[in-house]
């Protein structure tokens, strides 16, 4: 079957043929006509191949093509033929009826690319001959595109680009043809470019030829000066093989084309000759006439196209041009030039000129690609005139297209034209006006720069400064366009990762470059502040940009937070370390050496090897890019860096000090090593070259002139090539003899370098210095003033015969010559212009081409750190000031999303600063601080900024508190302001209290109205609150205002304000300690806060130590000094007090279960004995059910007795009214503000050593040292005791009053009482009976169950008892009189001692507020609670089960305690021990009940009194103890019972007497026979007598007179039944005592004698002694006031206290030791009791039983009085003592 394909050419064939022969020129139709037409007969000749095969591919392309291509090529077709012709092609292309296997494929197509690109055709009308150009493009497109397009050669691609632009840059051509073209363009640019990645560099188009390519290429070639021809072989114009960068010069380049041959041919011809036809030769003529300069390197133009005769030589079209270049490039090397001068006008030279060397065509490569590349960069050249704006844009869009299809990198041709020419244009461009020319390289710089630019390190720097100073200029004819598109610019670039790290990196960390990271920033910073205020694109995008770096940066934090990096990071840190110390070694010949002292490396020296080894660490972007010693090198190289450019400014004053001072530095070597000074002034660009050719042409400095000379590379360079060079390294000074030493130098240097040319030194010496006086006659103004310049051939004269005798080559001198007088040699200093460009340019391109060009690529992430440190600042500057000025909604957000993720960062790498900065810029934006209270509702309400900052600043605080420091102080603000203006959250403002019956109180408590009388300016609240008449009149803003405190209550909800308290257990502990720092820094002061403040903030702060007290420990000091600052400081009751009690109080029931702290604990609660007590006795309602709460819920944790000392002192103090100890009083110092006041400051220190006032603190071991350190000494020797000696210092009017002292730590067995008195003898001041009930409940609740009663508490829970006995006693009438007087006047000082300078409308109200809440409580009290009443019978109760217990739990301690062998510690069960610290106190106490007012309560205790005395356990007690049971309790009570207590119930007091008389004689009768054994027996017999007496005469009924003989008569009947009054001895058979007892009882009983003992009536005796008459009085002879006193009923409750000065007074202040509990003895030897001196010895000389009381027993200052006296005793009879 025949193929289709056949049928579908023989088609075409004669849709052709038909054509031609329809056309006027072939009507005849004779056969022979068409035989010698040779269109046609190449038609026919087809017609018969086709017919004679079966498959169309059995002939080869090249038959069935030729008739179609002759078509073409033929002169005479009119255009509509050619057009078919070029159709029928297209679709042979298209169809791809051409088989790309086929051998002579390559053939076709190279004949078909020559056929279309000479297409020729006789024009008709423009239209129509568009149609024809419009189908040659297309044909050349699909020829191209196609896949046998691959077999075209290098020549063919490049005439085919060439048709192209010849097409696009004809401007009289219709515009659609022309964009026709363009997008043709795109596309083949567009394939090659694809294509151009797969080919290797080496290019095929010179192995076609078999030569070797000649080494010129590889010279560099300097501006303006042309290449000279090696080699012999002179081209048309002699210009190199394109690798090599041409000069550009519009001169040469116009002789160039004057010296082209006039026979070309031009491709695109219409042959017409006729004038009528406007034929595209015209075109072509205009075209070139505007072109031909457009290529810069004046390439030759080559013969192979012929232009019409009539054609001037000059007209040529670009695309031959760059075809002619090709051909060039092609033949250059070949030997057979003549090959290719005369050329078959058909075209036909490729197939011939292949088959004559029998060789194949070679497809096309990079050859063409990169001349394609070079054309294109040409016509981005903007100094060449020829380039209209149309090809420049052209150019760009096209060369856009290329750097988007290749990676041109990859080719080191294509590279060096990049970095060179198209830089050059491209930054050239950047100057121009034309908007659309500098948006379209500003892309293609992009382009270049994101994928080469560790290509383009030096050209990159000159970019982004071009961008900077488009940015920054301030000439008003700059297009606001432009800055914003040189902007955008810098984001995209920004954009690209790792690109700022990149700058960072090679530019600031790179001695020599600009910080251009550093610069940058500070720019974009700076530009996004709006001058005007009006916020422009511009400042968007410069806030863009820095936010491009935190945006990466955040995201590297990210993905490592994410991939949990901090195990790899743990890792890593081990072999960073290591890293780091081998890089140390590795470092020491090349990298430290160079820091040290060899030239300061660049960063492509020095860094590169850092980075690399960091780089190893990077991978994954952990953060070892921050590991300990990249860092380091980091911060030391910037730091070098800057030192360098200190030297460098130094060295350009005086040379020798910027030398030495960079020796100093160690960066350049002691002594200084002449090769590292010169490598250093040849890589400084910073340097004065002036200052460089003075200091290396110094006499001294001849070795470092050899030195420097020898850093030049003058290898293949002629003479001025290199004296050119080796002049622009500095400034050749003016004087003959320096210049010949810097030039015998070079001199010496080239010879080596070249081999040795010409004669002698000499000869080169006198060349170099002809060179410079050329260069000076020619340029030199003055010089060409006074003479024409030198011509040629008098520079040859000159130097005849000077090289060694024979003359220089004429052709040498020819060329130098040229090279001087066309391009001045010019000293970098004095450049200008396009010189001064060119210089600068040629540097950059010399430097990138050193170590120095090495530009270091790095894994995205590293250094992220150090960017972070350098950008923060400027970014959130630029982020607050958008934020403010900016109304749009996106960019709040945006700025908001930037503090966000700044936040993110500085918490990731813990930079605390950059958070707390960012927090107090935060904080200024909730509008929270600026306001005025009043108005902050609505205006923070009506705000939604401020909300969006708000709700900003809690977010981030609740997620990065951790490194929160300073910032706290602010946010603690703003709360502050929220809790003013009532904005927070209810749970928030409520606290705990002990006293309210709802367990809380609200911080924010009403206003009343009448305060609200005083404020001149209404609050908002007040507004809100007013009653309805005052408020119809302001009712207008109420709706507003209310929705905007709404708004801001709903913004305030959402922010969670309380999740700082409660996340603040999750706080690191510095971050805690700064926030606690925060809220403690908050307490009343004139100006800022007032007590309500400081009350929410300690609130705040004890939530806070509460989350927290799994480590209270850390935070524990703060919080302690700051309650005792509130509390001991406070010289009047307040609120902030109350709160502070409270809190300490709340702190301690909590934390008391965590053993670790629990003892500290309970030492900060003698805080509160340290308080005023006037201050005290104000809180103790709370302290009471404080304490009360602390013992439900921790009794069991309190273990020891100091501990439970302080518990004990503290309800005492508050149920009873007693003072503190005076110890722990703080002296009053008027201006105390030195913050807390050291506790050692406690009018009694312990600590004489450690009194520090500076600190403003003390610690709690300070205060509570351990007292028992024996003899320390007090620091003031007046005060001096000696501390546990038991002694203790008594003066005079010490035993006037005996005062108790109540010890900080007990060491002794029991707290110091007078043993002798029922009262402990403490000044009970004013109590509070709602706190002494509370805490008689303590007590009974530790009381009745046994676990509580340790032997630490025992003695001090009876104290504690028998003191609220006395404070009970009579219902506490009496303190109640005395504390509703103190109260009162208490009030009245509060209120108007106020402040001087407290003029705060809010505060006068605060604090009135809070004395009505004072008070308020009072007046409830002023009634006493019907419960009240009760409490002395729940005393007596607890005071019996006491007793009753005190045998069993002493004797259980005891087995507990057996196998202790110390005997300190042992606790003794023996009825000693009982008697003195339980019995004995006990009984005293309910005896003291038994002298109570009230009835009730008198005849119960003295029911409970004579149960506990007669109880069985009390059996065991000696004689001894029982005697003091006389003396401690019987007597005193009787003593007591015989004053007026009760005078409204007579009857109910004689019984009491009674009862209470009877139940001595029971005693005293149940227990005689231990009392026999006493050697005081007499003395208390007697005593017992002398109540009889008083008791007879005390009643006005017959009661006791009835009763007392009745108990005498028992008693005195056993004991004579006891045998007592009887003696052996005596001369009557009766004893002393018998006399002695009835001379008593006759006193007051004469009758009972003879009543009872009638039966014996002894004889009187003689006396022996005179007698004396009996006084009315008997003398007590030691008895101090206080115990003589017959206490008045009206003072019943002072008892015992009579004489006491205040405690704590001035008067005495070291009147006791305050430390030692042990009972002091008296100074004096012990008191020996003589009764018997007294008269009543009469008549009993030989007296048997003195009677000396036992000094053991005298357990206080002084005993009870033997015989109470009727009135008060007057103070000589105490100094007789004495």
């Amino acid at each position: 079957m025949v193929d289709k394909n056949i049928y579908i050419v023989q088609g075409e064939i004669n849709t052709v043929v038909g054509a031609i022969k329809r056309n006027a020129r072939w009507n005849t139709h004779t056969h022979l006509d068409e035989e010698r037409d040779p269109l046609l007969h190449s038609f026919s000749l087809l017609k018969e191949v086709l017919n004679n095969i079966i498959e169309l591919s059995e002939i080869e392309p090249n038959v069935f093509l030729r008739p179609f291509l002759e078509v073409i090529r033929s002169e005479d077709t009119t255009g509509p033929i050619t057009g078919l012709a070029l159709t029928s092609v297209n679709k042979f292309l298209s169809y791809a009826l051409i088989d790309p296997s086929h051998e002579g494929t390559a053939e076709g197509m190279e004949n078909m690319a020559d056929a279309v690109t000479h297409a020729r055709f006789v024009g008709t009308d423009p239209a129509s001959d568009e149609v024809v150009l419009m189908k040659i493009l297309q044909v050349l497109r699909t020829l191209l595109l196609t896949p046998v397009g691959a077999h075209l050669t290098n020549e063919s691609v490049c005439e085919i680009m060439q048709s192209c632009f010849r097409i696009c840059f004809e401007m009289r051509l219709s515009e659609l043809l022309r964009k026709s073209a363009e997008h043709t363009l795109v596309d083949m640019v567009q394939l090659l470019f694809t294509r151009a990645g797969g080919m290797s560099d080496s290019s095929k188009w010179k192995k076609q030829k078999r030569s070797p390519r000649p080494p010129r290429h590889a010279t560099k070639v300097s501006p303006g000066t042309e290449q000279p021809a090696t080699n012999g072989t002179i081209m048309p114009n002699g210009v190199t093989f394109i690798d090599a960068p041409s000069p550009i010069s519009s001169g040469s380049s116009e002789n160039t084309s004057s010296a082209v041959s006039p026979a070309t041919d031009s491709g695109l011809e219409l042959s017409s000759q006729t004038t009528s036809k406007e034929d595209l030769t015209d075109l072509d003529q205009v075209n070139s006439l505007g072109l031909s300069a457009a290529m810069p390197s004046s390439e030759p133009r080559n013969e192979g196209l012929r232009v019409e005769k009539t054609q001037s030589a000059s007209v040529e079209s670009i695309p031959e041009v760059l075809e002619e270049c090709t051909s060039v490039a092609e033949h250059s090397d070949s030997a057979s030039v003549h090959d290719m001068d005369y050329v078959n006008p058909r075209g036909v030279r490729f197939t011939q000129s292949s088959q004559k060397e029998g060789e194949t065509l070679v497809p096309y490569g990079l050859p063409c690609i990169r001349e394609l590349f070079r054309f294109l960069i040409s016509l981005t050249n903007p100094h060449d005139r020829h380039n209209s704006e149309v090809m420049i844009h052209m150019g760009l869009q096209l060369l856009t297209v290329a750097l988007e299809s290749a990676l041109v990198a990859n080719c080191q041709s294509l590279l060096g034209l990049v970095k060179d020419e198209l830089c050059r244009h491209l930054f050239q461009l950047l100057n121009v006006e034309r908007l659309n020319l500098y948006a379209a390289s500003l892309r293609v710089c992009f382009l270049l720069f994101e994928s080469m630019r560790e290509h383009l390190k030096f050209q990159l720097e000159m970019y982004i400064k071009k961008l900077m100073e488009i940015i920054t200029v301030e000439n008003p004819k700059m297009p606001y366009e432009m800055k914003e598109m040189a902007l955008e610019a810098i984001v995209q670039l920004w954009r690209i990762p790792s690109f700022v790290t990149e700058l960072y990196i090679n530019y600031d960390c790179d001695y020599y470059c600009s910080n251009l990271f550093e610069d940058l920033t500070k720019l974009l910073s700076k530009n996004a502040f709006p001058v005007s205020g009006q916020l422009y694109t511009t400042h968007l995008l410069s806030l863009e940009a820095l936010l491009t770096v935190i945006d990466s940066t955040e995201a590297h934090c990210q993905a490592k937070v994410l991939s949990n990096i901090h195990q790899q990071e743990k890792e890593v840190v081990k072999p960073s370390t290591e890293t780091a110390s081998m890089l140390n070694e590795g470092k020491s010949p090349s990298a430290v050496t160079e820091l040290s002292g060899a030239c300061p490396p660049t960063s492509g020296c020095l860094m590169a090897d850092q980075m690399k080894q960091g780089c190893q660490d990077l991978e994954g972007g952990s953060d070892a890019g921050n590991g300990p010693h990249r860092t380091v090198t980091l911060t030391e190289h910037l730091h070098a860096g800057n030192l360098l450019i200190t030297g460098t400014e130094q060295f350009n004053q005086k040379p020798r000090k910027g030398i030495q001072f960079l020796q100093e530095k160690n960066l350049l070597a002691i002594p200084m090593d002449n090769n590292e000074v010169a490598q250093w002034l040849r890589e400084n660009p910073r340097l004065d070259k002036k200052m460089i050719g003075e200091f290396v042409s110094d006499r001294k400095n001849i070795d470092l002139l050899e030195s420097f000379v020898g850093t030049f590379n003058f290898q293949g360079l002629r003479l001025d090539e290199a004296l050119r060079l080796y002049l622009e390294a500095f400034r050749l000074p003016g004087e003959a003899p320096v210049i010949q030493r810097l030039l015998e130098a070079f001199t010496e240097h080239w010879r080596k370098s070249n081999g040795s040319p010409f004669a002698n030194s000499d000869a080169c010496f006198a060349l170099a210095y002809a060179v410079i006086m050329l260069n000076t006659d020619q340029h030199n103004h003055n010089v060409r003033k006074q003479n024409v310049p030198m011509t040629l051939e008098e520079f040859r004269k000159n130097l005849k015969g000077v090289n060694g005798g024979k003359d220089f080559e004429q052709d040498i001198l020819e060329d130098m010559y040229h090279a001087i007088k066309n391009d001045e040699i010019v000293m970098p200093e004095e450049q200008t212009g396009l010189v001064k460009e060119n210089y600068i340019w040629n540097v950059l391109l010399h430097r990138g081409a050193t170590d120095e060009g090495i530009f270091l690529h790095l894994p995205p992430g590293s250094y992220d750190h150090d960017l972070f440190t350098m950008t923060w600042g400027p970014t959130i500057a630029a982020l607050s000031y958008v934020f403010d000025k900016s109304l749009d909604e996106t960019i709040i957000q945006k700025a908001i999303s930037g503090f966000r993720k700044c936040a993110m960062i500085s918490a990731h790498y813990g930079l605390s600063d950059v958070f707390d900065n960012l927090i107090i810029s935060l904080c200024k934006f909730t509008a929270l601080s600026s306001e005025s209270i009043e108005n902050l509702p609505s205006v923070f309400g009506s705000n939604p900024k401020a909300h969006i900052a708000a709700k900003t600043v809690f977010h981030l605080a609740h997620r990065h508190g951790d490194i929160l420091r300073e910032g706290w102080k602010n946010i603690m603000e703003a709360m502050l302001q929220l809790f003013r203006a009532e904005l927070l959250p209810k749970a928030m403002v409520e606290v705990e209290d002990f006293v309210d019956p709802n367990g809380k109180i609200s911080l924010q408590r009403e206003e009343t109205p009448s305060n609200r009388g005083e404020s001149t300016v209404l609050s908002f609240v007040s507004w809100l609150t007013l009653s309805g008449t005052e408020q119809s009149g302001m009712r207008g803003p109420s709706t507003e205002n209310q929705e905007a405190k709404r708004i801001a209550l709903e913004c305030i909800k959402q922010c969670d304000p309380e999740k700082l308290i409660t996340e603040s257990k999750f706080l690191q502990l510095e971050s805690l300690q700064e926030l606690m720092k925060a809220l403690i820094s908050v307490t009343p002061d004139e100006e800022t806060y007032d007590e309500e403040d400081a009350a929410f903030c300690l609130e705040m702060l004890l939530r806070i130590v509460l989350e927290n007290r799994d480590r209270v420990g850390c935070v524990w000091q703060a919080v302690r000094d700051h309650l005792y600052h509130l509390c001991v400081h406070a010289l009047e009751f307040c609120f902030l007090v109350e709160r502070a009690v409270v809190g300490l109080l709340r702190l301690a029931i909590r934390l008391l279960r965590r053993e670790e702290i629990s003892a500290q604990v309970l030492l900060s609660l003698r805080i509160l004995l340290m308080m005023k007590p006037s201050v005290l006795s104000r809180v103790s309602h709370q302290v009471a059910y404080g304490l009360h709460e602390l013992l439900k819920t921790n009794a069991a944790n309190i273990h020891s007795g100091d501990d439970w000392y302080t518990l004990f002192t503290l309800l005492e103090c508050i149920g009873s009214g007693v003072k503190p100890p005076p110890a722990l009083q703080v002296t009053a110092r008027a201006d105390n503000d030195t913050g807390a006041q050291s506790d050692s400051e406690i009018s009694l220190s312990y600590h004489p050593s450690d009194v520090s006032l500076d600190r403003g603190y003390t610690s709690d071991s300070e205060v509570y040292a351990d007292h028992s350190k024996q003899g320390k000494m007090h620091r003031s020797v007046t005060d001096m005791d000696v501390v546990n000696s038991g002694w203790l210092v008594v003066g005079k009017d010490d035993i006037d009053s005996p005062k108790p002292t109540a010890g900080l730590s007990r060491q002794g067995p029991s707290p110091l009482v007078n043993q002798y008195s029922l009262t402990v003898g403490l000044d009970l001041g004013p109590h509070d009976t709602k706190s002494l009930m509370k805490c008689v409940e303590s007590l009974s609740f530790i009381v009745r169950d046994a676990a509580h009663v340790t032997p630490e508490n025992f003695e001090l829970c009876v104290k504690t008892i028998r003191i609220f006995v006395e404070a009970s006693l009579n219902g506490g009438y009496k303190s109640q009189e005395k504390r509703v007087k103190s109260h009162k006047y208490d009030g009245k000082s509060n209120r108007f001692k106020k402040k001087p300078k407290e003029n705060s409308l809010r505060r006068s109200r605060a604090s009135s507020q809070h004395q009505s809440h004072a008070h308020s409580d009072e007046e409830d009290d002023e009634s006493v609670p019907a419960s009240y009443h009760t409490v002395s019978l729940q005393l007596l109760d607890l005071m019996h089960t006491l007793h009753t217990r005190a045998a069993t739990i002493y004797s259980s301690w005891a087995e507990e305690q057996h196998h202790l062998e110390a005997a300190g510690k042992k606790i003794d069960a023996d009825s000693q021990t009982l008697w003195s610290n339980c019995w004995c106190p006990l009984l005293q106490g309910i005896a003291w009940l038994c002298c109570d007012a009230r009835r009730q309560v008198r005849m119960q205790a003295l029911t409970y009194l004579q149960r506990a005395l007669l109880v069985h356990d009390l059996q065991a007690l000696d004689a001894l103890e029982w005697e003091s049971c006389f003396n401690k309790v019987l007597f005193p009570l009787l003593t007591k019972l015989l004053e007026n207590i009760s005078p409204a119930d007579v009857g109910g007091m004689e019984e009491t007497r009674m009862r209470a008389s009877t139940l001595l004689s029971k005693v005293f009768l149940q227990h005689l026979s231990p009392l026999l054994s006493l050697t005081t027996f007499a003395a208390l017999w007697l005593t017992i007598l002398d109540f009889m007496d008083k008791y007879m005469h005390a009643g006005s009924s017959d009661l006791l007179p009835e009763a007392i003989p009745e108990s005498l008569k028992n008693m005195l009947l056993v004991m004579d039944t006891a045998g007592i009054f009887h003696s052996a001895d005596s001369r009557t058979g009766y004893s002393d005592l018998w006399e002695i007892t009835w001379e008593r009882i006759d006193c007051f009983l004469p009758r009972l004698r003879d009543e009872l003992f009638k039966q014996t009536v002894i004889q009187e005796p003689v006396p022996s002694v005179p007698t004396e008459p009996h006084p009315q009085k008997p003398v007590t002879p030691v008895l101090p006031a206080s115990a003589a006193h017959p206490a008045s009923s009206e003072k019943a409750s002072d008892l015992g206290a009579s004489g006491q000065s205040p405690v704590g007074s001035s008067t005495r202040p070291s009147l006791m030791s305050p430390v030692t509990d042990v009972p002091p003895h008296m100074v004096q030897s012990p008191l020996i009791l003589q009764p018997l001196a007294s008269p009543l010895q009469v008549g009993v000389p030989p007296m048997t039983l003195p009677i000396i009381l036992n000094p053991a027993l005298i357990e206080a200052t002084s005993p009870v009085p033997l015989l109470a006296t009727a009135r008060p005793t007057d103070p000589m009879t105490t100094s007789e003592v004495n």
